[in-house]
């Protein structure tokens, strides 16, 4: 049902999702645009190789934390309709998250220039169904461990995700969230066209987990 709740709701996620936390982090702290550097995406998988973690850790958790919270907005349009749970929350979720999303790929308050969208993308998941998540949360870390490879880590968890919710978490879903999942398969696989390219090639960079990185601002 579309009310000015929900219109309101979708604005709000997409000025959530449009916070451009690696960019203002990247040009507030270290007078540099990450957007310039690496791959050229203003992601915290970009702030991690170009300003090494104590600006990427801020960056990722900032960006989970816009998808958990404009996806958990459908709890106040649920209320506000309803004046209770609503029976359509999966389907505000999913709108709601999947805005914040596009809200990050494509920010307002940034050109329009934006990153590939995977932690918020993981804040929604978080949101919309936490058991999956934490099975994506547990892939991750152990492809990224193994490769040190976040792009790799980041595809196989999306995939995990799909099959978390369709096979072991499908008592806590329902069939729009299995949709979503296969859309966020195709979402990643587009989103890291550039970096399956340079997979195959051998040539994609990896994180150094451990070791202190001298990023671009410091060699300024």
């Amino acid at each position: 049902m579309i009310t000015p709740y929900s219109i309101t709701a979708l604005i709000l996620a997409y000025l959530c999702g449009s916070i451009p936390t690696a960019v203002w982090i990247g040009q507030a702290f270290y007078g540099v645009d990450v957007r310039e550097y690496g791959s050229g995406n203003a992601g915290a998988t970009n702030t991690f190789r170009v300003l090494g973690k104590k600006a990427g850790i801020p960056v990722m958790l900032i960006d989970i934390a816009k998808g958990w919270t404009a996806t958990y907005l459908a709890h106040f349009i649920g209320t506000s309709v309803t004046g209770g749970p609503h029976s359509d929350l999966v389907s505000y979720q999913l709108a709601l998250g999947i805005t914040a999303v596009m809200g990050h790929l494509f920010p307002v308050f940034a050109g329009f220039r934006g990153g590939k969208g995977i932690a918020t993308l993981f804040g929604m998941v978080l949101a919309v169904n936490i058991q999956a998540a934490l099975l994506c949360i547990i892939v991750f870390v152990i492809v990224l461990l193994v490769t040190r490879y976040v792009s790799l880590s980041s595809i196989i968890g999306g995939f995990t995700y799909l099959t978390g919710v369709t096979f072991f978490y499908n008592q806590y879903t329902n069939n729009l969230v299995v949709i979503f999942g296969m859309c966020i398969c195709v979402l990643i696989m587009v989103t890291h066209q550039k970096n399956i390219e340079r997979l195959l090639k051998g040539k994609e960079s990896k994180v150094n987990l451990f070791k202190r990185k001298k990023t671009i601002g410091e060699e300024a």
